[in-house]
């Protein structure tokens, strides 16, 4: 269990640090245009996504604060949750992403919770 959650871990930290990072290479005007969300609130959920990917791996590899892992995969998770209802517009295909991605980070909240606490 401890390895599938690792493996899972490091993928979604690799998937929101690209999403994050992505925030602020793309221009502002065109992503506010998709979803009708104000510039600066992308800005916010890139630096979410980027401490989020963090939180889910550096504290399990540095040993400090692992309680911090399964907050981060909950924090996520909501941020999930709303990418999947505004996901709605671009049809079932673009709803796919968002929602596999909460249900892996739901995963990772309650396996690095009660199943596999890291120590």
């Amino acid at each position: 269990m401890n390895i599938a959650l690792w493996i899972i871990q490091v993928l979604l930290a690799a998937l929101f640090m690209f999403a994050g990072v992505m925030k602020f290479v793309m221009p502002v005007n065109e992503m506010a245009g998709q979803t009708g969300l104000p510039g600066p609130f992308f800005w916010f959920l890139g630096v979410v996504e980027i401490l989020g990917g963090l939180g889910l791996v550096l504290p399990g590899l540095l040993r400090i604060r692992t309680g911090l892992t399964p907050l981060a995969a909950a924090g996520l998770f909501i941020i999930m949750i709303g990418a999947t209802v505004l996901s709605f517009k671009g049809g079932p295909a673009a709803v796919l992403v968002p929602f596999v991605a909460g249900l892996l980070l739901a995963f990772v909240a309650y396996g690095r919770w009660r199943l596999a606490p890291l120590r």
